[in-house]
């Protein structure tokens, strides 16, 4: 096949896919460890370390929804959750007697 000719657009495509498969695989990670790592914190109950860690969380959902890694909605719902989470735990820490 002597005039035969590799096409260059598919190959870039392919680069390009396996790139951003890979940057959104990382962030998605992120958030999962950050998800962990602050139901740990609840579970210890470090007042200071849940604020920080939610906040952290929030910004790092906040970011990826707008990079559209995730669903705008998920990143809302995940934040309700974990708010609800928090609180329920902070209610349930001090008992009135």
């Amino acid at each position: 096949m002597p005039g035969k000719k590799l096409k260059l657009s598919p190959l870039k495509a392919l680069r390009q896919s396996k790139t951003r498969a890979a940057r959104n695989k990382r962030i998605i990670n992120n958030l999962n460890f950050l998800e962990k790592k602050l139901k740990k914190t609840i579970i210890a109950k470090d007042e200071t370390k849940i604020k920080e860690l939610f906040h952290n969380i929030q910004k790092a959902l906040d970011q990826a929804a707008q990079k559209k890694i995730i669903k705008l909605n998920n990143a809302r719902r995940k934040k309700s959750r974990l708010a609800k989470l928090i609180e329920r735990k902070k209610n349930y820490a001090s008992p009135a007697i």
